[in-house]
């Protein structure tokens, strides 16, 4: 057997809650800012100065921080199949990679790749 809704012991907190003021609306999160996903450019050329005859590809004008340009580097490294290094502020591949390189770049959040 059921009880009358008056015996319930939540029914004393309906009344209550009739007398409760209108509160303000619940705060809202601040629109979340797009994560920047790259760089808006870069500027990929090939050269042999200094390095014995060998072919090399430079990345500049990144504008990434140290830390950042060194995961760059082996994310680049590993889709291009490549070694390299960081020579601050550039990244150094080994081989000539200009035909490759803009689509791997684009695909990381480059805005704007040059081949030079």
């Amino acid at each position: 057997m059921t009880k009358p809704k008056s015996d319930s012991p939540f029914a004393a907190f309906e009344k209550l809650r009739a007398e409760l003021p209108v509160g303000a609306a619940p705060p809202t999160a601040p629109p979340a800012k797009p994560e920047k996903k790259g760089p808006a450019r870069a500027v990929v050329r090939m050269e042999r100065k200094g390095r014995g005859g060998k072919e090399a590809t430079v990345i500049e004008k990144l504008d990434l921080p140290a830390t950042h340009l060194e995961r760059w580097c082996k994310e680049l490294k590993q889709a291009l199949g490549c070694g390299g290094s960081v020579d601050y502020p550039n990244i150094v591949l080994q081989g000539d990679l200009r035909p490759r390189l803009p689509a791997v770049l684009t695909s990381m959040g480059v805005g704007k790749v040059t081949v030079g």
